[in-house]
């Protein structure tokens, strides 16, 4: 019996040792039982490559990647001059501006216009005035004239009611009138008197401001009457409207 047993014994022993050789031989052996195993492949830690130190991470820099990479709000076209539709002009329409805009307003006077003043038998007792551009580029006639007879110390007023509806342009060459009221058809008006010299003042961007510099057209040889009735129309663009 005892024989037996010591037999059993020692053939389990052989059959352990055998298969512990062949799990060595084959890698498929136990590891130090002293290291944690993890729980899956994707938890382990890879130690190829050194971990990255987070103070060293810029902004716009890929983590570990060493390149550049582009800020979110470079990647994208930006608005031209903070106008829609990137036309960058600011302008609605793309207008440029007319003739009338004050940066390219030139304002007719006496440098760059020929001014006559002409004694009319209809109406009775007015004066048409003709402003004819002499100039290489359009000018502007700004509200009316300003009339001065010699030495006299009073202006004429202006009929409100022939104000045009647009500032009257002359383009080189082209003419500009106003109506003249010398006195009172009925004899009302006061202060008559003759005049022999004749100033015509213009008028600027703002009413009251000077145009620049003043006309003096010529009167007849006789001179010619004016009295407390005196007063004038708006620029126009056409003898009609301006002795009407």
């Amino acid at each position: 019996m005892r024989t037996f047993r010591r037999t059993r014994l020692l053939a389990a022993g052989a059959a352990i040792t055998a298969l512990a050789l062949t799990a060595c031989e084959n890698g498929s052996g136990t590891r130090d039982e002293g290291a944690s195993q993890p729980t899956s492949p994707s938890a382990a830690a890879d130690t190829s490559k050194p971990a990255q130190d987070p103070s060293s991470h810029r902004p716009g820099q890929s983590a570990g990647s060493g390149q550049q990479s582009a800020p979110p709000s470079q990647t994208g076209k930006p608005a031209e001059n903070g106008t829609s539709g990137g036309s960058g002009s600011g302008t609605s329409g793309g207008a440029k501006g007319g003739a009338n805009a004050p940066g390219d307003l030139t304002i007719c006077n006496g440098s760059n216009t020929k001014t006559t003043a002409q004694p009319v038998p209809r109406p009775l007792n007015h004066m048409l005035l003709t402003v004819t551009n002499t100039g290489s580029k359009p000018c502007a006639l700004m509200y009316y004239p300003v009339l001065r007879f010699d030495e006299m110390q009073w202006v004429p007023q202006a009929f409100d009611d022939t104000k045009p509806q647009a500032v009257p342009m002359l383009e080189p060459g082209a003419s500009g009138y106003a109506g003249v009221r010398l006195s009172a058809a009925d004899d009302s008006g006061t202060g008559g008197d003759t005049g022999r010299a004749l100033t015509v003042a213009f008028q600027g961007k703002t009413p009251n401001s000077s145009g620049g510099p003043s006309a003096t057209p010529s009167l007849p040889a006789k001179g010619v009457y004016y009295d407390s009735a005196l007063s004038v129309t708006y620029w126009q663009t056409d003898v009609a409207t301006a002795l009407n």
